[in-house]
């Protein structure tokens, strides 16, 4: 069951019914007694060094499949997106992820991908380099890891690609459609296979036919594990996502300034 409300606003009312899994329930404002199995966050909020950033509220997100947080793009989506993974630091409030309520232990949990404040990628760098450079990341200091050719570009991206043909060795990551970017960014951040993915923006597609392809790769990871995503455009109940949260009375667009220091 997928649940939110603002904190200072909870209404009554009868829980609603999962739905079967592939049926997408959009969240109500409505009060509920039963954590989420994979956020259960109450009263959370954040503040940067300029101002508000989101909350008071709560949210309750079922473990499994792809969520979706539906949101206007800007620092209140991002803040709240990289909070459920553990990158963010809350003001006040409690959020508990996948049972663990200590960041450290969220962030060893879960994966972010497509969040340029996290993992944007420089326009001169290759598939090659980056994926070079991820695999070195991932290997003992002692061990060499050489330039990667196409077999460990497959390695590393084939499970998430799917039937998207793969990009190429030398080409420059800016170059590359929007679709490969995204799939090469989520490859790159998703090495470890976590159980929780969170992906920051899919609406940065303009084109509807990738949009939709991505989607479908995202629904596939989905099925063995929870997949949440930031989206400001409706999506489509037949595309297999199990829940679609509308936070755009709670989530504005803002300032990602409001969240760092001025120099």
């Amino acid at each position: 069951m997928t649940h939110y409300e603002t904190h200072t606003e909870a209404t009554e009312s009868d829980d609603l019914d999962t739905p079967p899994y592939g049926m997408p329930v959009v969240g109500q404002a409505v009060a509920r007694q039963t954590p989420g199995t994979l956020v259960s966050a109450r009263g959370i909020e954040l503040h940067g060094p300029w101002g508000h950033v989101f909350g008071p509220l709560d949210l309750d997100l079922d473990a499994g499949g792809v969520t979706v947080l539906a949101a206007q793009a800007g620092a209140a989506r991002t803040a709240l997106l990289m909070a459920l993974c553990g990158r963010m630091r809350l003001t006040r409030g409690s959020l508990t992820v996948l049972g663990e309520d200590r960041p450290q232990k969220v962030i060893a949990r879960s994966a972010i991908a497509c969040m340029n404040e996290l993992d944007e990628v420089r326009p001169s760098v290759t598939v090659r380099d980056l994926v070079t450079e991820q695999k070195r990341w991932d290997s003992p200091w002692y061990r060499f890891v050489p330039r990667v050719d196409e077999g460990g570009v497959a390695e590393m991206c084939g499970e998430i690609f799917g039937d998207v043909p793969l990009p190429p060795l030398e080409a420059f990551v800016d170059d590359l459609p929007e679709l490969q970017q995204l799939l090469l960014r989520i490859s790159v951040a998703d090495t470890r296979r976590p159980p929780l993915l969170v992906v920051g923006r899919i609406d940065r597609i303009a084109d509807d036919v990738e949009r939709a392809t991505l989607l479908d790769r995202l629904v596939a990871l989905g099925e063995n594990r929870s997949v949440i995503i930031g989206d400001v455009n409706p999506v489509d109940p037949t595309v297999g996502v199990r829940a679609v949260v509308d936070m755009h009375d709670l989530l504005g667009p803002g300032d990602i300034g409001v969240l760092t220091r001025r120099k």
